[in-house]
């Protein structure tokens, strides 16, 4: 990212999982600096939600802020750099993250970035996943759900723990003959 409005933007989207459409509307208003929130309007139910954002977003913001100076009252944060300043489209932005791409050799989406922390809220322990549904503003538990998808390092990692552990040693009940167990089990 090139300027500390890029950034901000990046690490809102993969911080909070905001839409891309829902970041781009946030104005002065919807920013609660002291809580690490913003406000955003939901794609599905219209309401104005809060959704928190990562410490590095809001410091990349308000160094954004400070250097481009803030916005005229009721209008989005994230503006144009070049000419006359006007709000940021989704294809402006979505222009922003093709330059990265190109420059990086990646091919990510705006989408991406609400998986990617999808993916991350999913993955934390601290996090229940009603908590997560909260956050992302799902309508339903099972659309948050799906990004509770096993990685293969996980499973492989497991797979050795397990493979390591010392077998168990059988034992039996007092009384019986141990020459008739290795006959009914073997062994």
């Amino acid at each position: 990212m090139r300027c500390d409005r890029d950034r901000a933007l990046l690490e809102f989207y993969v911080s909070s999982g905001a839409r891309a459409s829902e970041l781009l509307g946030v104005g002065l208003d919807d920013i609660d600096w002291p809580s690490q929130l913003i406000y955003v309007v939901s794609k599905g139910t219209r309401v104005r939600q809060p959704v928190p954002g990562s410490p590095d977003a809001f410091r990349y913001l308000g160094r954004y802020l400070a250097t481009d100076g803030l916005p005229a009252p009721g209008q989005p944060v994230w503006r144009t750099r070049r000419g006359v300043p006007r709000p940021l489209t989704y294809w402006a932005m979505r222009r922003v993250l093709q330059r990265a791409n190109e420059v990086l050799g990646t091919n990510w989406t705006l989408h991406d970035a609400r998986h990617t922390a999808a993916t991350r809220m999913a993955r934390d322990d601290r996090l229940t996943l009603a908590e997560v549904q909260t956050i992302l503003r799902h309508a339903h538990l099972d659309t948050t759900g799906r990004y509770l998808t096993a990685r293969v390092e996980d499973m492989h990692d497991k797979l050795q723990e397990h493979y390591t552990q010392p077998r168990p040693q059988r034992t039996f009940a007092a009384g019986y003959d141990p020459d008739d167990i290795k006959t009914v089990f073997g062994g």
